[in-house]
C-alpha cells in the first residue's frame, strides 16, 4: 500500500481521511499492464485490480485534536472490466474490526465542543452511492491525479518526504515514465487554507475536488465544467446564466461581486437536501464558503447591493400587521411591490412603514448609483379581518 495526499481535500464533513493506492503486482518486475496510463492533465488511467482506500476518522472532542472517532474505511476497486465497484467498511467501536456495509447507513454520533454536546449525523455510503461520484464521465477514480498528487508526502516506511509523482515515477508505476524536470511546470491545485495562492487559484482547486465527477462534459451536471485542466474562460462559470436560478433574477453560476445572484455561492452554503452540493453531506464547509465568497467578490465588475431586510419577515397577523425595510445602507432606495413581482423603479418607493390591511407578499429591491440593484427580498403576510 503506497499512502497519497490530495492537494485539495474533498469536503466530508470534517472527517480526516487517511489514504492508501495498492497497484497490483506479483513480486517481480512491473508489466505495462500493472502500470497507470500516466498523464499529466485530466485523469489517468489506472490497471484492473487496483484498489484505493479512504479510512475515515472524526475528532469527536473539539476541545482535543487528538480525539478521533474511526468511522469507516472504503474501497474502490477498479475491476476488470476497466469499470470498478465501491465497498465500505465500518469501523467496530473498539477499532478491534470493521464490518462490511450491504446498504447506506445513517449513524448520530456524539460531538464534545466547550459548551456541552452536539449530534452530527455521518452517512456511510452504498455501493450504489460510491458510483453516484466514481462515475464513468470521471474515469471512476477521483483525487489522484497529476494536480492533486503534484506535491510532498512523508512516506511512514522509509522516514523520507517526496514530491508524490516522482516517487511514483521512480517507483516504475508510470506508463510513459515522465521526464522529472517538467514537476515544477505541472499544475497543481491548492488547498482553501493556502494563503500563498490567490483566491481564484484556492476557489478552481475546490471546485475540481467537489464538483468534477458531475460538473464536466458528458456529466450528470449541467451547466459548468469544474476540471481545473479547463481554462476558465470555457468553464461556463463566472458570470454565465444559472440553469436553475433559485428564484433570482438574472442569477448566474457565479456572479462576479454579488453572491446574492451566484447560486454556486447559496448551494455551497445550505444544507437544504433539494438545493445543496456537493450531495452527501450534513454540514456546511464553511471554510470553502468563505474562500468562494472573497472569489467572488474579488472579480472585475460593478458590485452589487445587499437585499434590504423586512421586519417582521412575514407571517399571519389579526386585522392589520406594520412592516419596515431596512436598506442596505444610508444611500440605497428601496422600491418594492405588494404582489410579489420583481421591483423596478418603476414600482412604489418606499418612504415609511407600511401598514397592510389585506394578505400581500412584499417584495423589496435596493437601488444605488453605482451599484447593481439587490436581489429582492421577499416576505408573505396573511392577514385575517377581526
Amino acid at each position: 500500500l503506497i499512502p497519497y495526499s490530495p492537494n485539495t481535500e474533498s469536503w466530508s464533513d470534517n472527517a480526516w481521511k487517511i489514504r492508501y493506492l495498492a497497484v497490483p503486482n506479483n513480486g517481480g518486475l512491473i508489466t505495462p499492464n500493472e502500470q497507470i496510463i500516466f498523464a499529466p492533465t485530466n485523469s489517468w488511467t489506472f490497471p484492473a485490480g487496483t484498489v484505493f482506500v479512504q479510512t475515515f476518522q472524526l475528532n469527536t472532542d473539539l476541545t482535543n485534536p487528538n480525539v478521533q472517532h474511526r468511522l469507516e474505511t472504503r474501497l474502490l476497486v477498479r475491476d476488470v472490466n476497466g469499470q470498478a465497484y465501491g465497498v465500505t467498511y465500518k469501523w467496530r467501536a473498539d477499532n478491534s474490526d470493521a464490518d462490511l456495509l450491504a446498504d447506506s447507513l445513517s449513524e448520530n454520533i456524539l460531538i464534545t465542543n466547550a459548551t456541552g454536546t452536539s449530534t452530527q449525523t455521518w452517512i456511510y455510503p452504498s455501493p450504489a452511492d460510491c458510483l453516484t461520484c466514481h462515475a464513468p464521465v470521471a474515469n471512476y477514480v477521483l483525487g489522484v491525479n497529476a494536480r492533486q498528487l503534484n506535491g510532498n508526502q512523508t512516506y511512514p516506511a522509509t522516514g523520507v518526504t517526496d514530491n508524490q509523482l516522482r516517487t511514483l515515477n521512480r517507483l516504475g508505476l508510470f506508463n510513459p515514465a515522465f521526464d522529472e524536470a517538467g514537476i515544477t511546470n505541472m499544475e497543481k491545485l491548492s488547498a482553501l487554507t493556502n494563503l500563498n495562492a490567490s483566491l481564484q487559484d484556492r476557489a478552481r482547486s475546490y471546485l475540481d475536488a467537489n464538483c468534477l465527477q458531475c460538473h464536466q462534459p458528458g456529466g450528470q451536471g449541467i451547466t459548468f465544467d469544474a476540471r481545473y485542466d479547463t481554462p476558465p474562460a470555457s468553464q461556463n462559470i463566472t458570470n454565465f446564466p444559472a440553469s436553475f436560478s433559485l428564484g433570482y433574477d438574472h442569477a448566474c453560476v457565479v456572479k462576479a461581486r454579488d453572491v446574492w445572484r451566484s447560486v454556486l455561492y447559496d448551494r455551497i452554503n445550505t444544507t437544504n437536501p433539494d438545493i445543496q452540493m456537493p450531495d452527501f453531506r450534513n454540514l456546511i464547509d464553511t471554510n470553502a464558503v468563505a474562500v468562494i465568497g472573497a472569489w467572488i467578490n474579488s472579480l472585475p465588475g460593478t458590485p452589487a447591493l445587499a437585499p434590504p431586510t423586512i421586519t417582521p419577515n412575514g407571517g399571519s397577523f389579526i386585522a392589520s400587521v406594520n412592516v419596515t425595510v431596512q436598506p442596505p445602507d444610508t444611500n440605497a432606495t428601496i422600491y418594492y411591490t405588494l404582489d410579489g413581482t420583481l421591483p423596478t423603479t418603476n414600482s412604489a418607493r418606499y418612504s415609511g412603514s407600511l401598514n397592510l390591511f389585506n394578505s400581500a407578499t412584499l417584495s423589496a429591491n435596493a437601488f444605488e448609483t453605482g451599484y447593481n440593484n439587490s436581489v429582492a427580498a421577499s416576505a408573505l403576510f396573511l392577514v385575517q379581518p377581526v
